[in-house]
């Protein structure tokens, strides 16, 4: 089974995953360029993400989208495992949001273009005038409904098991005053992980778990610190045994 997998990965999904790469991603940066961002810069990602998925036959279990309130901003927080993490939280969170991600994003051929295009805020560390420039637009973003989804590792695992995480996202959260979300991804890092990158996908099931908002309790350095541990233990508490405990990420 394993070599029909590749067989069918190599002749049928990473041609249509090109291909509709380089179409939604054409869709993002013209249909932003003629208004309505909010639309054109997530649902298109939306669908793009969720084909994926299905075009490597990946099943998906999702846990807890209940706990979400409609019409409400988060700051979600992520466990990152893997590349297709990418894919199961746009395709299947269920949530109207943006990426804070590594400004190095922009280099790659049409997807770098679609995220710029649709306000994806990029986070680049060149300095403290560039810093401030990415909160201020995060705390743009934040308003109206729409959420922000942030990977607090700062890089995918190399083993499987979480590192620690930043204070970035959390402060955020305590300036605005918006509960943190903590979403834990299983399956991801089986199916690719970051050693194995333009590699053979591997089938294995993913499975995406939305915790309960934590509320800030006050503002200041306490709730950052109460809620950024609170986040790292409900992520934790839902990691399959195999990758439970904490080891550290050599480029974080």
């Amino acid at each position: 089974m394993k070599y029909l997998y590749r067989i069918y990965q190599l002749f049928v999904a990473i041609p249509i995953l090109i291909v509709w790469t380089i179409f939604i991603a054409l869709l993002v940066i013209i249909g932003c360029a003629l208004g309505n961002g909010n639309f054109w810069g997530y649902y298109p990602g939306k669908w793009w993400s969720w084909v994926n998925i299905r075009l490597f036959l990946l099943p998906v279990t999702v846990e807890g989208r209940s706990h979400l309130e409609k019409g409400k901003s988060y700051v979600f927080v992520s466990n990152h495992q893997g590349a297709f993490d990418i894919f199961l939280i746009y395709g299947f969170l269920g949530r109207h949001f943006k990426w804070m991600m590594k400004h190095q994003i922009q280099k790659i051929p049409f997807v770098g273009r679609a995220c710029k295009a649709s306000n994806q805020i990029m986070v680049d560390k060149r300095g403290p005038k560039k810093i401030k420039a990415t909160y201020d637009k995060a705390r743009e973003v934040l308003t109206g409904g729409v959420s922000l989804v942030v990977f607090p590792e700062g890089a995918r695992t190399f083993t499987g098991h979480m590192a620690s995480f930043k204070r970035g996202a959390f402060m955020l959260a305590d300036d605005l005053q918006l509960p943190v979300v903590p979403i834990t991804i299983n399956g991801s890092f089986n199916v690719m992980p970051r050693m194995r990158d333009w590699h053979w996908v591997n089938w294995h099931p993913l499975k995406l778990t939305i915790h309960q908002p934590i509320y800030p309790i006050e503002q200041g350095p306490v709730n950052v610190n109460t809620t950024m541990a609170d986040s790292y233990q409900a992520v934790m508490s839902a990691l399959v045994p195999e990758y439970q405990g904490m080891v550290e990420n050599p480029d974080q």
